[in-house]
């Protein structure tokens, strides 16, 4: 008998009226990590749908001040590390906030605000262009390990949670491509530990394959 698939990452998707709308919305998530932790889930990363074309900046800089406010109190509890990203399609990212430094535990919690798979993808391109200009590395020389040496986000997400909507999001669009989806109607702010639960149990019943 196959023993149960372990999730080290998982992702969870949002929009930002699930955080910001509600306010329920920010202690679900509050309550979703400790959830994670208690299930050895090591690494979250959470992707919010916050920019659009035009929107006012400060609105931005509102969702930063909001999380970063919210959550360090609860990460520093939970022994977590927690890395802000935010901005348009900046190769570094606009906002980035350490909560100290774990030492050997792995614990990491990365949250994107809106910074999607599309705007990375396009910066380490740039990048890895720079460096054939420079003669750095040959354009025969490029292949996949040099695209992900560029990409800002390292870690491949064992499942995607989706709550409230069945719409995909091109967040980690290349390190997502071997990754299981999960998704629930249930609303964000409903959202408990029991469907967490259930979307660790159909993951680790799947038969998951990487590439071929």
């Amino acid at each position: 008998m196959k023993s149960p698939i372990p999730v080290n990452h998982i992702l969870l998707v949002l929009d930002e009226t699930d955080l910001f709308a509600d306010e329920r919305g920010m202690e679900k998530l509050k309550h979703f990590i400790r959830w994670c932790h208690a299930l050895d889930i090591e690494i979250i990363s959470v992707y919010i749908s916050v920019i659009h074309e035009g929107m006012d900046r400060q609105i931005l800089e509102d969702a930063y001040s909001c999380l970063e406010e919210e959550l360090t109190k609860t990460l520093s509890k939970e022994n977590a590390s927690l890395v802000i990203y935010g901005g348009e399609s900046e190769r570094e990212p606009a906002y980035t906030k350490l909560v100290e430094d774990t030492g050997a535990n792995k614990r990491r919690i990365t949250i994107s605000l809106g910074f999607g798979g599309r705007s990375e993808l396009t910066e380490a391109v740039k990048e890895i262009v720079k460096k054939v200009k420079t003669g750095e590395i040959e354009p025969e020389e490029i292949d996949e390990k040099v695209i992900e040496s560029e990409l800002l986000f390292k870690s491949e997400p064992d499942l995607v949670i989706r709550s409230g909507a069945t719409r995909l999001m091109d967040f980690l669009i290349w390190q997502s491509v071997y990754t299981e989806f999960y998704f629930t109607d249930m609303n964000w702010a409903k959202f408990r530990k029991m469907d967490l639960l259930r979307a660790v149990r159909d993951f680790k019943m799947r038969e998951r394959r990487f590439g071929g």
